[in-house]
């Protein structure tokens, strides 16, 4: 029963490298691991503890990656020699809270918080040895440190000195003092000299309270200077290397047009706008000795969802304006539950250049995504790439001596049952680029999509997918061409009751029949939300609802139908999970008579799940069979079950329900935890459509869940034939 019937190619192994304009190979940058940063605790540590990699570095000669993790109070190292298979160094324990790291040589310098209080803010600049974890020197710092940097040439070290705000008090508003400055530490003889320690006060620059200056993030360039962001006071300052003031300027504000602006509503409408939006940047890095980008995620009243270039003079050469926030739109990474906020909150910006190309890297922490942009031209720069990210993207390191950029990504959902924090690693390489797998791009309007869940494909080749409950307020059926790359959603329907949305749908299947299509809505009878069959014209107009038989609802638990098919007459469902008849690991596959109005079950055997729960997600009609996703609720290491199944029609005869029923036969015809781990990815969780084309290529999409605790990213890919 547990035998593949095949051994089929994933498409996302065929494709083959693109030729660039000049005939050489066209080079992108891929995923190529995913590190769990759990796996560096050690034995018998309590794995059920958070973790959270925020900043990263690495030793001189790139083979081993430094990242800080809070909730640990620890340092964490990862050994790259072979950055396919980053394996585990283990933990540095730290005597508090390290906010951020930079690595000179073999040796990390550390800022760590020891703050007592808001009001008696203090710090510790420390220097490790790595891997030992031997402290070289430790210089007290003036305040609670934030932000670290080096200087390219190693000779300083200049530190964030923040003395954060209490956000709780006042409502958050500042002044709240002490406010903040920066530090300046030379290096000797590899180390820090403490005693040359020098504070540079920033208070009275900024126009937005100007006595509490918040200093974010610290970064160097050749000349030695200092350029610092003071996010809550929207401001920036460039420090020279005996810390004077070289230049301090507003860092402004942006007119946000095509916005969704409104908060949780279930619905993605881009037709809003945030005027006067202030930028109030958090991470700076220099691009050249003239001109540094900043990412505007905003921490008090302001975050204007992109990304600028400044000359240190002031002037804004480059402003992204809502066309980052779109270009996530577009690939599913918008998280609608920021809208009324920051949107897709760009919190991280860093730069390198690979083979003769600068590229600014813009890390957007709520929709967890990489933008990569050539700043060849710093007025123009050009949207190269999106990359998956883990949850929450906050620092990154670049290695361009060995064609890698690495990602730490400081989310950690244990508690809410999602992915563990993970830090990532992408290579520089021929060959086309791996992500998105799906885009909205090319559609005359801006359009978002995200939690995509049941599909069926047409006699041509299109698939028509739906989200599911998250979005309540705007049901829709998407169109999807699987022939292009990215595969393209074409067209958005709309489903509607007399010409308005059909609210509170849980739409978890589709099939067709003719030109219209047949919808299985999960529904929730705890939220007075129903389990039903919805008949649905071409236009998305619902033409008929059907209701479950008492038979059915007698027994009823809240997961319902997780997708519909149609054999002959036959509208067949799958339930996710046992209902209170049910034998342990049985689920029902419910079948309905459109003609006669006949309801009948049968039995399907499902895995006893080694975590968690294991359930079904789709059923597809296809020849002799119908097809199966069977899953699990886990991700990454602890994923188990994500497969598809098949059942021979000739067991598919349903008997009356409220008695003993038939149990069906199954063969396995594909594992997909290979699929889901190609793209260098941790395991994701909802394996939740599947559509097979008359030829019989099968086609598999994962549910992001709308980007809520998630990462966002949806893979969408081919198995190849079943039959």
């Amino acid at each position: 029963m547990t035998k593949p019937l095949m051994c089929m190619t994933s498409a996302l192994a065929l494709i083959a490298g693109a030729a660039a304009a000049d005939g050489h190979a066209e080079k992108n940058f891929n995923r190529i691991a995913s590190f769990p940063v759990v796996t560096n605790m050690a034995e018998g540590e309590d794995t059920s503890r958070e973790t959270s990699p925020e900043i990263i570095d690495v030793t001189a000669d790139g083979m081993t990656l430094v990242y800080t993790d809070s909730p640990l109070k620890a340092l964490g190292l990862v050994d790259i020699t072979d950055p396919a298979a980053p394996a585990p160094l283990g933990n540095i324990a730290l005597s508090g809270e390290p906010t951020s790291v930079a690595v000179i040589g073999s040796t990390a310098f550390v800022g760590i918080n020891t703050s007592v209080s808001f009001t008696e803010p203090s710090g510790q600049l420390m220097a490790l040895a790595v891997p030992a974890g031997t402290e070289l020197a430790s210089c007290d710092l003036p305040g609670q440190p934030d932000s670290v940097a080096k200087a390219p040439d190693g000779s300083f070290i200049a530190v964030a000195i923040e003395n954060e705000r209490d956000e709780d008090l006042n409502d958050g508003v500042i002044p709240q003092l002490p406010g903040g400055g920066v530090v300046l530490v030379n290096m000797v003889d590899g180390t820090l000299d403490c005693a040359s320690l020098q504070y540079v006060d920033l208070a009275g620059l900024a126009e937005i309270a100007p006595s509490d200056p918040e200093p974010e993030y610290v970064s160097i360039n050749a000349l030695g200077e200092t350029v610092v962001t003071l996010q809550e006071n929207n401001h920036m300052v460039v420090v020279a290397r005996d810390g004077s003031i070289v230049n301090h300027f507003p860092a402004g504000a942006v007119d946000l047009e095509g916005i969704d602006a409104t908060d949780e509503r279930g619905a993605l409408i881009f037709t809003e706008s945030q005027m006067g939006r202030l930028r109030e940047p958090d991470a700076v890095t220099w691009i050249d000795d003239e001109h540094f980008a900043t990412a505007n995620e905003g921490d008090y009243q302001g975050g204007s969802r992109g990304w600028t270039i400044f000359r240190k003079d002031g002037r804004v050469v480059y402003e992204s304006g809502v066309s980052f926030e779109h270009a996530l739109v577009q690939i599913g990474h918008y998280p609608d539950k920021r809208s009324d906020a920051k949107g897709v909150e760009p919190e991280s910006v860093t730069f390198a250049e690979f083979d003769g190309t600068p590229f600014v890297f813009v890390g957007s922490e709520r929709g967890s995504i990489v933008g990569v942009y050539d700043v060849t031209d710093p007025a123009a720069p050009v949207l190269k790439q999106m990359l998956p990210s883990g949850v929450g993207p906050e620092g990154y390191v670049t290695i361009p001596a060995r064609n890698l950029l690495v990602s730490a990504n400081e989310s950690d959902l244990i508690e809410d049952g999602g992915a563990r924090a993970h830090v990532m690693l992408y290579e520089f390489a021929e060959g086309p680029a791996a992500y998105p797998h799906l885009t909205s791009a090319g559609m005359e309007e801006l359009t978002g999509w995200g939690a995509i869940s049941g599909m069926v494909a047409d006699e041509d080749g299109m698939i028509y997918a739906v989200s599911d409950s998250f979005y309540g307020f705007q049901p829709r059926i998407f169109k999807i061409d699987p022939s292009q790359s990215p595969a393209r959603i074409v067209e958005a329907i709309d489903v509607t009751r007399a010409g308005r949305p059909a609210q509170k749908l849980d739409m978890e299947g589709i099939t067709l029949d003719g030109d219209a299509f047949w919808i299985a809505s999960e529904g929730r009878t705890d939220r007075v939300i129903p389990h039903a069959i919805y008949k649905v014209e071409a236009d998305g107009n619902i033409d008929e609802e059907i209701g479950l038989p008492p038979e059915l609802m007698a027994v009823e638990k809240r997961f319902g139908f997780e997708g519909i098919t149609k054999v002959g007459n036959t509208l067949w469902m799958a339930v996710q999970r046992e209902w209170k008849d049910d034998p342990a690991h049985h689920v029902k596959l419910v079948a309905y008579n459109i003609e006669t109005e006949e309801w009948g079950a049968v039995h399907y055997p499902k895995a006893e799940p080694a975590k968690g729960w294991v359930g079904l997600s789709e059923i597809v009609a296809h020849g002799d069979y119908v097809y199966i996703v069977e899953r699990d609720n886990q991700h990454g290491m602890e994923a188990v079950t994500k497969k598809v199944y098949r059942v021979p029609l000739a067991d598919m005869q349903p008997a009356p329900l409220g008695g003993e029923l038939p149990v069906v036969s199954k063969e396995e015809v594909r594992d997909l935890i290979p699929d889901l781990k190609s793209t260098g990815g941790y395991v994701l969780d909802k394996v939740e459509g599947l559509a097979i084309t008359s030829d019989g290529t099968a086609w598999i999409s994962t549910d992001n869940d709308g980007v809520d605790d998630h990462s966002g990213e949806t893979m969408f890919f081919s198995i190849g034939q079943v039959n």
